[in-house]
């Protein structure tokens, strides 16, 4: 087993982290294209809460880079959660 602290395996943790900022950046997609469901303030407020999702991304890259696969999954989650409760709760439609 290789020692954690070794070159290579800090390496291949970056590149964890990296692959989980690579999936944060291709769900901003689905953050854009929400403009066409949404009204223009909540669509401001899920591209500041992705925004903010990118931050924390960013921040974990730099101490727990694997923890970074976990962004993509929860900016998805959210945003799933607000579009359904907007449609469901407020009437929010294309």
């Amino acid at each position: 087993m290789k020692d954690p602290s070794s070159p290579a395996v800090r390496r291949g943790l970056v590149l964890l982290g990296w692959i989980g900022i690579a999936g944060h950046v291709a769900i901003f997609f689905l953050y854009v294209i929400s403009g066409l469901v949404v009204p223009a303030w909540a669509a401001g407020v899920l591209l500041v809460i992705w925004a903010a999702l990118l931050a924390i991304a960013i921040a974990l890259l730099r101490t727990r880079p694997p923890w970074t696969l976990v962004i993509p999954v929860g900016a998805a989650a959210i945003w799933l959660a607000i579009v359904s409760a907007g449609d469901a709760w407020l009437g929010w439609t294309a």
